[in-house]
């Protein structure tokens, strides 16, 4: 009876969790693959216990079980019945049912299975532009081998636990604060928590929290410095987008390169309202519209046409000290035309809403990012425009989206200005 018990309980808890917002739907193939290698992995070791190797007691299991009480947080709402399944097959064994064991621990396993495997899906809503920073879903087989061949077991399941450092503080309080409300939660912090596990636990990347309008510059696990960044306005056509990419290099005395929508409602009209000298005053070049490149004699474009939309035109600013994108441009591979840049108007970093761009990232100090990224003063070598200097060694970029984080160990919350939050806001309680 027991060991059908289990078996039915395997087949329940071998389903790869995913996240609430996230479309895909696990196939039939998939749970099989979970099922069948937790069978294959107990038929290498002779059947012998992973997670109760000693008694019914082991330390892994009680840290395991911990884990899955509060599962619902990470990804695998099963994770409290897996954890009350758990302990009463634990209860039966110490009662003198040697078999119990045996069944606990493979439930144990496919437990682990599924709950590593929640954390390792990705976020609904972020694109990975670069093969570099793809998301590695592990197989099942893998998992169990990698646990089994961990020196301590205890420390395997808390160092993978804890996902990132930044993640395990916001599901920390996160618990702390569903426990004194009854399970009950914000769904910002539930949206948040879903995001910050696909930033990497350790390595050298930059995160931008479009949310928070902040940037980060993480090494191993820390925070090493931050800066105010101003991100895309609230407007969908505005927004900045969730991307996870790699940089390669940075642009010096970069070319701001101006937008089809501003050439017409901003450059077209001032020019219509202010003359040519609004071109020069500016440092504008205007181009054409083929990409070849061509400069073009301002005064023999029909700028009327321009400002209806009738014409095409490109126009770029060259590099000077009122030249938008300032001194460096950090670009990275994305279908957004999306990037971090200097700006010439400091003073806008001193508004609490920084929500004003069109898209991209203006950062507080480009040379103190410039600097990190490349291990020395991001100094041009003449006044020639559009400089791209590399990167010692690539680094990744997260850009994503946290409404709630962590202050004094408490949760704090921004506005969804986005609107990529659970719709209505109110609480969604954990069961």
């Amino acid at each position: 009876m027991l060991a059908r018990a289990a078996c039915a309980a395997l087949m329940a808890f071998s389903l790869p969790a995913r996240a609430a917002t996230t479309a895909e739907i696990p196939s039939t193939s998939q749970v099989d693959e979970s099922g069948s290698a937790v069978a294959r992995f107990y038929a290498t070791r002779d059947g012998a216990p992973l997670w109760l190797k000693n008694s019914a007691d082991g330390g892994a299991a009680r840290e395991l079980i911990g884990i899955l009480r509060r599962a619902a947080l990470d990804g695998m709402p099963s994770g409290p019945s897996v954890a009350a399944q758990a302990d009463a097959m634990i209860a039966r064994a110490q009662g003198g049912d040697p078999a119990a064991i045996a069944a606990a621990d493979k439930l144990l396993s496919a437990a682990w299975v599924e709950y590593v495997q929640a954390l390792q899906t990705p976020p609904a809503g972020m694109t990975y532009a670069d093969q570099w920073v793809a998301p590695r879903r592990d197989s099942a087989a893998t998992i169990l081998a990698r646990a089994a061949a961990a020196p301590s077991l205890v420390d395997h399941v808390r160092t993978v636990a804890e996902v990132n450092p930044l993640y395990a503080q916001l599901r920390d309080a996160a618990w702390s604060s569903a426990e004194a409300n009854g399970g009950s939660l914000d769904p910002r912090v539930l949206a948040s928590l879903e995001r910050a596990r696909a930033v990497p636990p350790e390595g050298r990347y930059v995160m931008v929290d479009t949310a928070g309008a902040q940037l980060y510059m993480i090494e191993n696990g820390r925070i090493v410095d931050s800066m105010k960044v101003i991100v895309g306005k609230a407007d969908a056509s505005t927004q900045t987008p969730m991307v996870a990419s790699t940089i390669y290099y940075a642009t010096l005395n970069p070319y701001w390169h101006v937008g089809q929508d501003m050439v017409r409602s901003l450059i077209a009209r001032n020019v219509l309202g202010q003359g040519l000298g609004y071109l020069r005053s500016h440092g504008y070049q205007v181009l054409s519209a083929d990409g070849s490149g061509e400069v073009l004699d301002p005064a023999k474009v029909n700028w009327h046409a321009v400002a209806a939309g009738q014409e095409l035109v490109r126009v770029r600013q060259l590099p000077g000290p009122g030249n938008s994108m300032g001194r460096i441009k950090i670009g990275f591979p994305n279908s957004d035309d999306i990037y971090l840049h200097d700006t010439p108007n400091k003073n806008l970093f001193a508004q609490e809403d920084r929500n004003l761009s069109h898209g991209c990232v203006r950062l507080e100090d480009a040379e103190r990012l410039g600097r990190w990224l490349l291990g020395r003063d991001a100094e041009a070598a003449s006044a020639a425009p559009e400089q791209q200097v590399l990167l010692p060694k690539p680094v990744p970029i997260y850009m994503t989206y946290l409404t709630a984080h962590v202050e004094d160990g408490r949760l704090a919350f921004v506005d969804d200005i986005y609107g990529r939050d659970s719709q209505p806001q109110q609480l969604a309680a954990l069961r």
